[in-house]
């Protein structure tokens, strides 16, 4: 579990693709401190298994279904990647429950500026929109945003100076694909619904 409060922006070092799959391994520092291999790391909101490490840059595999469903296999060398540790159980919860199981990817359509900040807009997959909700949460990249308006296939944020300065929303420009993950809680309570009710379950 993840907060969506990024820790630090990592680099990309080295991409090596194999029949299975892509390992990568990433430049980092502050992730990690106290990481020990079979830690979990999100990578740009995707929640990552540590299978090498040392003071200076770790090692994950991408299966897949993870290079299907999200940005992770467009990564090369030299690119900068939001990297947050799972949540310690005596943490503090900054943003919201974050699984780093990311729902879809969308694409960035529009970006303003907003006094001292940028509102910026994403195109998304119509179905993803019932969980998307004005003044609720959405991951991007494994940033907790909160959403400000919305409409049939896209979503729009206010990105703070901070946020731009200190994660990979510095690089947000339109047509750059993003991971999204939806705020969790959004699909129990539609499942408990639709369990209720003999409806049909997406």
């Amino acid at each position: 579990m993840f907060t969506g409060i990024v820790e630090e922006t990592g680099t990309v070092l080295e991409v090596v693709q194999r029949p299975g799959g892509v390992v990568l391994t990433l430049g980092a520092r502050r992730v990690l401190e106290d990481v020990r291999v079979g830690d979990s790391i999100a990578v740009n909101g995707v929640c990552l298994t540590v299978v090498r490490a040392d003071a200076q840059r770790f090692t994950v595999e991408l299966a897949p279904e993870t290079l299907r469903k999200t940005t992770l296999g467009q990564l090369r060398v030299g690119d900068a990647v939001n990297l947050e540790r799972a949540l310690a159980a005596t943490g503090r919860l900054g943003g919201h429950f974050v699984q780093g199981h990311v729902d879809a990817t969308g694409d960035i359509v529009a970006t303003q500026p907003d006094g001292d900040g940028v509102l910026v807009t994403f195109r998304v997959p119509p179905a993803l929109m019932k969980y998307v909700v004005p003044k609720g949460y959405i991951a991007v990249d494994g940033m907790s945003l909160t959403v400000v308006d919305t409409g049939p296939d896209w979503f729009r944020v206010s990105l703070i100076p901070h946020t731009r300065a200190v994660t990979v929303a510095r690089h947000y420009t339109p047509g750059r694909q993003v991971n999204l993950e939806v705020d969790i809680l959004g699909k129990y309570v539609e499942k408990l619904l639709a369990s209720r009710s003999g409806a049909p379950q997406a």
